[in-house]
């Protein structure tokens, strides 16, 4: 590749990481290297585009409208060489991604399964756990989840799926068990209480009217699994926190109640992340391509 558009590249993943330790092992060249890399387009351009300290990098006046410029152009460049790459060719490679169970379940059918059948010769390595990893550092091309636990220096691909939580009961428990009206009045009830991957113990979440409150619910039973926290709350030992995707068909069938439900907003839901290394993968690229297909339909 033209050394000039390898240091525009270093300038964006210094940009990206504010960092050019770790700027270097997304680009997979030595800090050395792109040092000198940054310090050669310095040069010839006669502006200084970081402000560099002992502990921290940013970007200077000048170097934010460098980069607010040149980005756009460099993933068209890199769009164009995949597809002149990829036009006599079938995909093929394999694409690993790391998720959580829900989110897995959730873009199964709508992207995965379409994914692959759009390109045959493709592999998908698919590994799900609770906890986050550094998916740079264990090998994974992506992953996916919601947005607000992205990482900031990540390349974020929203998949417009929008989640809510929902509070649901069990006919047999609302029998013996009064209907919150609100968050409050979760004091008086028996919950199915969730652990973190953390290992602490899930606080749930409400908001209504900008007015947010946060319950520390209690409950005999403690779980760290969707699926089970549903099987429980269909058998009626208490109140589940569980999403909407997991909840749907017991309230439709009336296995399941829902309570609450004013204080259980929309919010942004599943992203598909990346870090923006120099070459991204085709396959990556064509499963972004596949995403925007289905937010524009």
């Amino acid at each position: 590749m033209r050394s000039g558009l390898t240091e525009l590249e270093a300038i964006l993943a210094v940009a990206r990481h504010r960092s050019f330790r770790a700027a270097a092992a997304d680009l997979e060249m030595s800090t050395s290297a792109l040092s000198q890399a940054v310090a050669a387009l310095e040069s010839r351009i006669g502006a200084r585009l970081f402000n560099r300290t002992t502990r921290s990098v940013s970007l200077s006046e000048a170097g934010e409208r460098f980069v607010a410029e040149i980005a756009p152009a460099l993933e068209a460049i890199g769009n164009a060489i995949d597809h002149a790459g990829n036009q006599q060719n079938e995909l093929s490679g394999t694409l690993r991604i790391n998720t959580s169970v829900g989110a897995a379940r959730q873009i199964m059918a709508p992207l995965l399964i379409a994914f692959l059948q759009r390109h045959p010769q493709m592999k998908l390595d698919l590994v799900t756990e609770g906890r986050m990893v550094d998916i740079v550092g264990d090998g994974f091309d992506a992953g996916v989840r919601l947005a607000e636990n992205v990482p900031q220096d990540m390349i974020s691909v929203p998949l417009r799926m929008p989640q809510r939580f929902a509070v649901v009961g069990s006919p047999s428990y609302f029998a013996n068990h009064p209907v919150p009206r609100h968050p409050a009045d979760l004091a008086d009830h028996v919950c199915i209480r969730s652990r973190l991957p953390s290992g602490g113990i899930y606080h749930w979440e409400f908001e209504r009217g900008g007015h947010a409150v946060r319950v520390d619910v209690r409950g005999a039973l403690t779980l760290d699994e969707p699926n089970l926290m549903l099987e429980a709350a269909r058998a009626g030992l208490g109140l589940a926190y569980l999403t909407e995707w997991n909840v749907a068909a017991d309230l439709a069938s009336g296995a399941l109640l829902r309570v609450l439900k004013p204080w259980t907003p929309a919010f942004e839901g599943l992203c598909l992340y990346y870090p923006g290394r120099r070459h991204v993968p085709a396959g990556l690229r064509a499963l972004i391509e596949l995403i925007r297909e289905k937010r524009s339909s």
